[in-house]
């Protein structure tokens, strides 16, 4: 199945929970089947063009990473081995193979964490205007995309389908899911993005700024 490209993935006999601007997902007894489709999206448009086996590509660099963080943060990753996936999925095997993962469902967190290293991006805008982002003080003078003196914690909303994310200050996320975990996932996604940008810059790659997403298991 290399090569074929997955605008919208289609398995009759598995429940599709919701499909997001990429990623497809399948309830599949109490876990959840995440298929990534070769769909493109920017600025939470969805292209008309797809990119063949771009949905591959995204799984291996999520199983990268969840490999290499895995003695920093615990992830919701059961298998990507579609033969070790339950029985409704195996006629799709092929299809699945490469593209997809079994994972534990979790209650996600009602902020985006966003760190960043760099000026750029929605952070560049508000600095221009304002000297700050997210409500944090920065050096005057600095230009787009200068290194910032430290990296830092700039939480988001997380948006409904649709609709854009908002920068928010630290206190306002506290507002949302309390101080003890503000602070937790803070401290969590600067430690993973001083990891990653480490581990980027070897190979010759600069993070300016990332996303994570944290939630807690049911149980």
């Amino acid at each position: 199945m290399a090569n074929e490209v997955i605008r919208k993935s289609s398995f009759p006999d598995l429940h599709l929970k919701r499909r997001g601007k990429v990623r497809d997902v399948y309830q599949v007894e109490d876990a959840l089947l995440i298929v990534a489709s070769d769909r493109i999206s920017a600025y939470d448009v969805v292209m008309n063009d797809p990119i063949p086996d771009k949905g591959r590509i995204l799984t291996a660099l999520s199983l990268f990473w969840f490999d290499q963080l895995a003695g920093i943060v615990e992830n919701h990753l059961i298998t990507a081995d579609p033969t070790q996936y339950p029985a409704e999925c195996r006629p799709y095997e092929e299809q699945l193979k490469g593209r997809s993962m079994l994972v534990k469902q979790a209650r996600p967190l009602p902020i985006e964490c966003i760190v960043r290293g760099y000026l750029s991006g929605s952070g560049w805008n508000e600095y221009r205007e304002q000297g700050t982002i997210c409500g944090l003080d920065l050096p005057p003078g600095l230009k787009e995309s200068s290194p910032l003196p430290e990296p830092i914690f700039t939480p988001s909303t997380k948006a409904d389908d649709g609709l854009h994310d908002e920068n928010i200050t630290f206190e306002q996320a506290v507002a949302i899911v309390g101080h003890g975990t503000a602070e937790e996932v803070r401290r969590l996604s600067l430690l993973i993005y001083h990891y990653g940008m480490t581990v980027a810059a070897k190979k010759g790659i600069i993070v300016a700024d990332t996303k994570f997403e944290f939630g807690w298991f049911e149980d």
